[in-house]
Parts: structure tokens; sequence; C-alpha cells
């Protein structure tokens, strides 16, 4: 009979060892900073979790929606229906997809990754984002997240779409081009603009670099960003990435701010 050699118990003994150290940082680590939710700080059981009234507050969009610029219907109008918008002012992008409304906790989500450095919440956001554009994220070849300008960047210190953008590709596994797009000039920032201003705000805002040209050309992209208003900023994104020679451009938000009103039939 074959003699079979024993494991050396060092290959059982030390990842169990390991195993049991990384267990007691989570708890001291748990111990120093609790977990708390992401949406309103209440204490919980684990990290990245919401709390259920949190939980309860976001509105996640779900079909039926338009299959172009993913705003949701009051009622199913049958397969393959678009809204009054995507056919009176057809989108310079294929489709559009985002996770929930920018309301309640999902405002909160995007203003704390946004402006309280709150990095850790890009993978939960990121999972989201995954799940509600499966079918662009699966056909597209590269995730392009939407840049800041260079002075902007310094003082913020980090682009939370190009951090959305990293967690969607620990997710799906989907590559990142992290600096094939480029904002060219320094635009003012778009919160009390309206449609119009923000349109002539982002004309001409955004180029693909040298190296990037090679990269996109022909290839299926996906723009990811956090948050869509009113698609200025995507839209001239969009048209850069086409200039140099996109095959086709989808988007993929967060979050997308609409009145209740637009979310029926016209």
């Amino acid at each position: 009979m074959e003699n079979v050699r024993p494991e050396p118990q060092s290959r059982v003994f030390i990842p169990m060892l390991i195993e049991r150290a990384r267990g007691g940082f989570r708890r001291a680590t748990d111990f120093l900073f609790p977990p708390g939710c992401p949406g309103c700080g209440r204490r919980m059981a684990m990290h990245g979790a919401l709390c259920p009234s949190c939980w309860t507050a976001l509105v996640f969009i779900e079909r039926p929606y338009c299959e172009v610029l993913g705003v949701p219907f009051t009622h199913d109008p049958g397969p393959g229906f678009l809204s009054a918008q995507a056919i009176a002012d057809p989108p310079v992008f294929g489709r559009l997809r985002s996770a929930c409304l920018f309301e309640g906790a999902a405002r909160r989500l995007v203003h704390d990754l946004k402006y309280r450095d709150r990095t850790e919440l890009a993978p939960m956001m990121a999972g989201w984002m995954a799940r509600a554009g499966w079918e662009v994220v699966e056909e597209c070849d590269m995730l392009v997240p939407v840049p800041l300008h260079r002075w902007r960047l310094f003082s913020r210190r980090f682009n939370q779409a190009g951090d959305l953008a990293r967690a969607l590709e620990d997710e799906t596994g989907k590559p990142m081009l992290a600096n094939a797009l480029r904002r060219r000039r320094r635009t003012v920032q778009q919160v009390c603009l309206d449609r119009a201003a923000r349109e002539a705000n982002m004309k001409g805002a955004f180029e693909v670099t040298s190296g990037g040209k090679a990269e996109i050309f022909g290839r299926n992209l996906l723009l990811v960003d956090d948050v869509y208003t009113t698609g200025a900023t995507v839209s001239a994104a969009t048209r850069a990435l086409k200039r140099a020679g996109a095959a086709r451009v989808d988007v993929l938000t967060f979050a997308m701010a609409i009145a209740r009103h637009d979310t029926g039939i016209v």
C-alpha cells in the first residue's frame, strides 16, 4: 500500500491563526468605530447596512420605465415604450440607468460621499448601480467615470464618480478607464442653474486624452456618475467620447433627480 504523507500541520494551523487574527481585528475595529447606518448614523449590527427607516426611504427605480431614459412610469405601458421626453428630445447617449430617485436617504448618501469624504459608501452604492444597470454593464467594454477639473479635484481630493466606477469595476469585472476623459476647462457649480444654463456651462467642457483615443475607439462605453439631473454633464461627456470614435455610450448613475410629475406617462 502506498504511503500517504500527512499534511504538514503548519498548512492548517497558520491559516487558522490568520483568520482568528482577522476576526480579532474586526472586533477591535467595531469596538473603536461602532457600525452605523450610512444614511442616518444609527447604531447597527454590521458595517455597510442601512437601518430599516433609511432602507424604506430609498426609492429604487424598477420597471416599468422608459427604455431610453430610465424614467419610471406609474403603470406599465408595454414593452419598449418610451417617455415623451425621450421621443421629443432624444439624448446623445444610448441608454440611461439609475439605481434610485435623488431624494431622502439617497440624497444623504450622495452628499456624504461627495462632500464628507465618505468614500466607504461607494461599494454599497455601486452594488445597487450594478443591479439597476445590469444590461448596460453587461454590454459595455469599459467604464468611464465623469472627471472633475484638476483644480476641483485638488480641493476635493477625490472624484466621487471615480470611486463609484472603481467599485463597479470590483463588482462587475469591467475595466475602468480612469484617464481617458478629462475636463478641459473649469465649469461653475450647476446646483442653481436651469437646464439651458447647464448646457451652456458644459459645452465643450470635456475632451479625450491622447492616450485615451486608442483605448476607446470602436468600444462600447459606460459613463459613470453620481447623479443625473438634466443630462447636461453626461451629454457633453458623451459628445467628446463619440468624437473620439466610441461606438456607443450608455450612462449609469446612482441617483436620478426628477420631479414627481415626470414619473407618469405623458
